[in-house]
């Protein structure tokens, strides 16, 4: 016999919002990226109301965009890519991806450059792990979108790194998933508790 309060769990299990930071096996080169890490097992797993696949630009573009572009469109998903710094951004603008989430490398100034360009094509553009990166977060404007990443901020100091700029910014969780077990926003939300930092829904 199934318990009834163990179904009525199962109903009400909390969903994450949104989590639009997450690798599939179109990451082809990224050695983090495990085999079952398809679109299909993420559409399987429910895990958040909103989803975006964000797979690295450089590791399957423009060879697969089709493919990539029809199996995310299939399940509902949004389609964002991940884009290493300014040297892809001429070609990454060229296809009708949902949004971007972007790497500005430490004190490159092209970086900056390329985040404006992504930023003109009015297209959510998300600081990827800045803390990873080393971003200097005084140089993205006010109300840019900064994420809180599941994978790289245990890292580092990120109280030190994030606290001056926990009013600047609208500020998204992610889980920056390889990997399915991965697929949570565990210690990003911890984290953004600490701080005081709300998430902000793009979609």
């Amino acid at each position: 016999m199934i318990r009834i309060d163990i179904l009525i769990f199962a109903e009400n299990s909390i969903l994450l919002k949104q989590d639009l930071h997450i690798h599939t096996t179109y990451s082809s080169f990224d050695g983090a990226v495990v085999s079952e890490q398809t679109i299909k097992m993420v559409a399987f797993a429910k895990h958040a109301e909103i989803v975006g696949i964000s797979d690295h630009f450089e590791m399957f573009m423009p060879h697969r965009w089709d493919e990539y572009c029809n199996e995310v469109r299939k399940y509902g998903f949004k389609l964002g890519t991940e884009v290493n710094g300014h040297g892809s951004v001429d070609k990454a603008i060229e296809y009708d991806f949902d949004y971007y989430v972007y790497h500005c490398w430490g004190q490159k100034p092209e970086d900056y450059i390329g985040y404006e360009k992504l930023n003109s094509k009015g297209k959510p553009v998300i600081i990827a792990h800045p803390y990873a990166t080393d971003t200097d977060l005084r140089k993205i404007p006010d109300g840019g979108i900064v994420e809180l990443n599941n994978r790289y901020i245990w890292h580092y100091d990120w109280k030190k790194f994030l606290l001056p700029f926990v009013g600047k910014f609208r500020w998204v969780f992610s889980s920056d998933a390889h990997q399915p077990n991965w697929l949570n926003h565990v210690i990003c939300r911890r984290v953004g508790e600490e701080l005081g930092i709300k998430e902000s829904i793009l979609f």
